[in-house]
C-alpha cells in the first residue's frame, strides 16, 4: 500500500485536499440539517448525496441515502478529490491484482478471490488462486452433501444432525452473523430442518456447556477452525470437545475421525491432535485475514452443512456482485457505495471529530451484523500510526469505535444518548419487505400475512422516523407550543420542561435500503459492502488495515500469567508462592495471589 503520493511520506492530514475539507467544515458547521433538507437547492443536494445501484436481472436495487449527513454537494466533491489524491482507484486495483498490500506481513489481501467466479483470474506469484479457491469449494460442496444426505455417518453409524464450529474472532463472528441472517430465510429455514449449528468461541467453560447442551455426541460433527492450529482459546476448547466425545465413547480414540474435521492452513496438526483424517482438513491461505475469512471454508463449511451448499453459493454470488461494483465504479467514486460510505466515515471522524459510529439494522435477522462489523472495522483500522509511521491517531485518522443493535430494540436501549447526548453518526439498514413475507409457511393464512406486513411497515416507519428525528430535531418553540396546546401544565411547569424536551438535531446518519427481503444473496452483498467500506477508509488514511499487532501483547502476557498461575497452584501448602508473581506489578501480584487461593 503506497503512501498518498509517490514522493510524499507525510500523513493524509498534511495534504492540501485534507486542508480544503477542514476549511470547508467551517462553513458546514454553520448549517443545520433542518435547513439543508428543506433548502431551495435540496433537489441538487439530494442527487449528489444519493447512490443508486440499479436493478439488474435477478438482482434487486440498493439505495444509499446520505442526505442526512452534515454535508453539501461541495463536501462530496472535496471528499472525492481527497480519495483521488490518496490513489483510491490504483489501491483498489492493487488489491484485486494480488499485490502485497498487507505491508507489515508482506502478503496479498484477497478475500475477494474467495467469492470470485470460476472464470475469473486472480494471480499471486504467478498462480491463479481462483482455481485453488474453487477446489476447496468443490470439496465443501461434496462433503456437505455427503453429511446432509446421511452418507457420512458418525462412529456408531448414526447420521450427523448437529455441528459445533470451534473458533474465535474472525473464525466465528462472520459465520455467526450469516447463520443468524439466514435462520428465517425461507429456503435456508427449510434446508436446516432437524439440524443444529452451534458456535463455541469463548474460552470460558460455560461456552462448552452451552455448545454441547442437549446434543448427542453420536450425531454431532465438530469443526476446529484455526489457520495455524496454535490459537490458544480454540485449541483448549477443542480439547474440551475431544474429551466430551471420548467420555461418551469410553475412551475409544477411533471415534475422533468420524466426529472431527478441521479448517486450517496447517495440514498435519489436526490429524495429530484430534484424529482428523487429512482428507477432512479444509484449507485456506495466508492472504485471507481472519476477519475477512467468512467466505472461505471458515464460514462456508459449517454454513453449508447447516443450510446446504446451494444457499451458500448464493451468498458468495452476492458478495462477488458488490466486489465487481467496488472495482468497476472507480472512475466516478460518487457512484461507488462502499467508497461513499468510507468517505463519509472519514468526513465524520477526521474532519467533524465524531469518533464513534453506530450500525442499526432494522431487521432482526441481522442481529449479529454489528458484532461482526465491530471486529472487522476496529481490528482493521484501529491503528496508532499509518504505513509511513506518522501518528495517524493524533490527527483523527484512525478507526471509529463501532457498536450497534437491531432496531427497534436499539431505540429502547441507547437512542436516548444518540438523540440528546453525544453525537454518534448512524448507519441504518432496511428492507422493503420482511423475510417472512416470502415464506410459504405463512402463505395460506391471510390474516397472518397482513399482520406480518403491518409489523414490517411499523418497523420501517421507525427506520425512516429515527433518521429524520436525528437530523431535524425539535426546537424550544415547537416544544413550548406542544405543551401549551396540551393544556396540562402551568406556565412555570412549561418553562421547566422545555429544555428537557428539546432535540438539537443536526445528527448525521445514512440509510442503506435494499429492495425486497433479506436472503443469502443480499447477505453476501451486505458483507462485501462493509468489508470494502473498511478497506477504502483505510486506503484514505493510509493505514495497515490487514494486520492486527494490537492483539498480540495481551496474548503474550496472558501466557506468562497462566504459566505462573499453574506454578503457584502446584506449590505445596505452606510453601512461599510469592516468587511466582514477583515479575509483575504490585497490584497484579496481589490480585493473582488472591485468585490462586480462592480458585482452588
Amino acid at each position: 500500500m503506497a503512501s498518498q503520493d509517490t514522493n510524499d511520506s507525510k500523513g493524509v492530514w498534511e495534504c492540501k485536499e485534507f486542508a480544503a475539507l477542514k476549511e470547508h467544515s467551517t462553513a458546514v458547521n454553520k448549517l443545520h440539517l433542518r435547513d439543508l433538507l428543506s433548502s431551495d437547492n435540496a433537489s441538487e443536494r439530494n442527487k449528489a448525496l444519493t447512490v443508486q445501484l440499479d436493478e439488474e436481472k435477478d438482482v434487486s436495487s440498493i439505495r444509499l441515502d446520505c442526505t442526512r449527513q452534515r454535508a453539501t454537494a461541495d463536501t462530496v466533491k472535496l471528499l472525492t478529490e481527497l480519495a483521488t489524491k490518496c490513489n483510491m482507484k490504483s489501491k483498489i486495483e492493487s488489491m484485486f491484482n494480488g499485490e502485497r498490500i498487507n505491508k507489515t506481513e508482506d502478503r496479498s489481501v484477497l478475500h475477494i478471490a474467495l467469492r470470485a467466479g470460476k472464470d475469473e483470474k486472480i494471480e499471486v506469484d504467478g498462480v491463479n488462486v481462483v482455481e485453488q479457491v474453487h477446489a476447496v469449494l468443490d470439496k465443501i460442496k461434496a462433503f456437505s452433501e455427503k453429511v446432509r444426505s446421511g452418507e457420512w455417518k458418525g462412529f456408531t453409524g448414526k447420521a450427523i444432525e448437529n455441528v459445533i464450529s470451534i473458533g474465535i474472532g474472525g473464525s466465528y463472528l462472520g459465520a455467526e452473523f450469516v447463520f443468524e441472517a439466514l435462520k428465517t430465510d425461507p429456503t435456508a429455514r427449510k434446508n436446516a430442518t432437524g439440524r443444529q449449528l452451534r458456535f463455541f468461541a469463548n474460552i470460558d467453560p460455560i461456552g462448552f456447556a452451552r455448545a454441547t447442551s442437549g446434543l448427542d455426541p453420536e450425531t454431532t460433527l465438530c469443526i476446529v477452525v484455526s489457520k495455524t492450529f496454535t490459537t490458544r482459546e480454540t485449541m483448549l476448547n477443542a480439547e474440551l470437545i475431544r474429551e466430551w466425545l471420548l467420555l461418551h465413547y469410553k475412551g475409544d480414540a477411533k471415534c475422533l475421525s468420524k466426529h472431527f474435521i478441521a479448517v486450517s492452513a496447517n495440514t498435519t496438526e489436526p490429524s495429530k491432535r484430534f484424529g482428523v483424517d487429512k482428507e477432512n482438513v479444509f484449507g485456506f491461505w495466508d492472504w485471507v485475514g481472519g476477519r475477512y475469512s467468512v467466505c472461505s471454508a471458515v464460514g462456508i463449511l459449517p454454513l453449508s452443512l447447516h443450510y446446504g451448499y446451494d444457499v451458500m453459493e448464493q451468498f458468495l454470488k452476492g458478495a462477488n456482485h458488490i466486489d465487481k461494483h467496488f472495482r468497476t465504479k472507480t472512475d466516478d467514486l460518487t457512484q461507488n457505495i462502499p467508497v461513499m460510505m468510507a468517505l463519509f466515515g472519514v468526513w465524520n471522524c477526521s474532519v467533524l471529530g465524531y469518533n464513534t459510529r453506530a450500525l442499526i439494522p432494522y431487521c432482526e435477522a441481522l442481529s449479529r451484523l454489528p458484532a461482526h462489523i465491530q471486529q472487522l472495522d476496529m481490528e482493521s483500522n484501529g491503528k496508532r500510526i499509518d504505513l509511513n509511521g506518522n501518528t495517524a491517531l493524533e490527527h483523527g485518522c484512525s478507526g471509529e469505535i463501532n457498536f450497534g443493535e437491531p432496531g427497534t430494540n436499539a431505540q429502547h436501549s441507547f437512542f436516548q444518548l444518540i438523540h440528546q447526548g453525544r453525537v454518534v453518526p448512524v448507519d441504518f439498514i432496511g428492507f422493503t419487505r420482511s423475510q417472512l413475507a416470502a415464506d410459504e409457511l405463512y402463505a395460506n393464512n391471510e390474516k397472518l400475512k397482513k399482520l406480518i406486513e403491518c409489523n414490517h411497515d411499523e418497523l420501517m416507519s421507525n427506520f425512516f422516523a429515527q433518521c429524520d428525528a436525528l437530523a431535524i430535531g425539535k426546537t424550544a418553540d415547537e416544544v413550548r407550543k406542544e405543551l401549551e396546546e396540551a393544556q396540562k401544565f402551568s406556565k412555570e411547569q412549561i418553562e421547566f420542561l422545555v429544555p428537557h424536551k428539546v432535540f438539537t438535531g443536526n445528527r448525521p446518519s445514512s440509510l442503506l435500503l435494499f429492495d425486497g427481503h433479506l436472503d443469502a444473496f443480499k447477505t453476501g452483498q451486505i458483507l462485501s459492502i462493509f468489508e470494502h467500506r473498511t478497506v477504502a477508509q483505510g486506503f484514505v488514511w493510509n493505514l495497515g488495515s490487514f494486520d492486527q499487532w494490537g492483539v498480540e501483547l495481551g496474548k503474550v502476557l496472558g501466557k506468562k500469567i497462566r504459566t505462573q498461575i499453574d506454578a503457584a497452584k502446584a506449590t505445596k501448602d505452606g510453601a512461599d508462592d510469592n516468587k511466582h508473581f514477583e515479575q509483575f506489578t504490585a497490584s497484579t501480584h496481589s490480585i493473582l495471589q488472591h485468585y490462586c487461593k480462592k480458585s482452588q
